[in-house]
């Protein structure tokens, strides 16, 4: 039996960052991941994007107070996590109330005609663009780049990390929480967990309430470069309506139905019906044809039913720390959710605002 001062479970980005950022404060941590990689989910399948405005408000502030420690890391990786890339959405008349609604509260978007959306992306038709928005300062994030940064930091602090030891039984005899795994059973006075799309289930084999936890699948496929053009400096563009969106790729385009399908947790895969249905969401907005596809896959976005994170010890359950529901901002969110997970476990003072602290409490759902 080893012993530790806070168990991680889930070896995402998430739960290696907020593992990070624990023993940054001197805590002793163990990070276990059933998987024998880390990152191998979620993470591993992220579409790489740093965009201030997307989401709902509190997620916003998430972004803000993450993007200084993206451009700055520190002591977690040797320069900006982030590189110049933008973000242009397209609407049809349909869809212009989406965009009124995402412009509203938003900061550094530029509105666009459809014309100026095609000057940017050649191959977009503007006649079937009622309006458009480019945020410039979306950019691309290195991620794995980030997630190995922040393992390097754990281990360095004295942390350990274990793969291949998936979570069993879970037990708490009122002072010390013990999890099971087939290599050995971890006790620590606090469990954080950072289990994505499993956190539930993480959740109920301890004996805490779940917090209805909704795997989402959303699946992406490589296809080639359009023949004639150069896409290395397009933004990621797609619907408003987050009907489809792609993004330049190592000289090709990934394109994603931007599908949002219940699932359970799972080794998510793409469904060939949903991925030729966005496909062709895609052709109908474009000059140009999908030829063939090169390669596809899925990941689960996970979230709760109001689509913000949740994070904070759990009602009633000493010692159980929620850090799950980042849904399809995780990546982009997990310096300030480290940090915030980090302030709370070791009793400091949080630098996100409190009502942002409120918002992301799992002692909503109790009420």
């Amino acid at each position: 039996m080893s012993r530790a001062d806070i168990i991680v479970i889930g070896g995402g980005i998430a739960g290696v960052s907020a593992a990070a950022e624990l023993a940054r404060g001197g805590a002793e941590v163990v990070l276990l991941e059933g998987e024998p990689q880390l990152g191998y989910h979620s993470t591993g399948r992220s579409a790489a994007i740093f965009i201030r405005n997307y989401g709902n408000a509190t997620l916003r502030a998430l972004n803000a107070a993450a993007e200084p420690i993206f451009e700055a890391p520190g002591d977690i990786c040797d320069g900006p996590l982030l590189s110049p890339r933008g973000e242009l959405l397209i609407a049809s008349e349909d869809e212009m109330p989406e965009l009124e609604a995402y412009l509203d509260g938003s900061t550094g978007i530029e509105r666009l005609s459809g014309a100026e959306a095609a000057e940017i992306v050649p191959i977009l038709r503007p006649e079937r663009i009622a309006g458009a928005m480019i945020e410039h300062g979306a950019q691309g994030i290195d991620v794995d780049r980030m997630l190995q940064g922040y393992a390097r930091f754990l281990r360095g602090h004295g942390g350990q990390i274990i793969t291949g030891a998936p979570v069993g039984e879970i037990r708490h005899d009122g002072a010390l929480w013990q999890v099971e795994t087939p290599l050995d059973t971890f006790t620590a006075p606090i469990v954080v967990n950072a289990a994505g799309a499993w956190a539930d289930e993480v959740a109920g084999r301890a004996g805490v309430a779940r917090v209805g936890l909704q795997p989402l699948r959303r699946s992406a496929a490589i296809i080639p470069e359009p023949e004639g053009y150069d896409c290395a400096d397009w933004p990621v563009f797609g619907s408003i309506a987050e009907t489809w969106y792609a993004k330049p790729e190592a000289g090709k385009l990934m394109i994603s139905p931007a599908d949002e399908d219940p699932v359970d947790p799972h080794d998510a895969w793409a469904d060939d019906m949903v991925l030729a249905e966005g496909l062709h969401r895609f052709e109908q907005a474009v000059t140009v044809p999908v030829t063939r596809v090169e390669h596809s896959w899925a990941g689960l976005r996970s979230f709760v039913a109001d689509r913000t994170p949740v994070a904070g010890f759990a009602p009633g359950k000493p010692g159980f720390f929620w850090l799950a529901g980042q849904g399809g901002y995780g990546v982009q969110t997990a310096p300030a959710l480290s940090r915030l997970t980090a302030a709370l476990v070791l009793g400091h003072t949080p630098e996100l605002a409190p009502e942002v602290i409120v918002a992301l409490s799992p002692e909503r759902f109790a009420t």
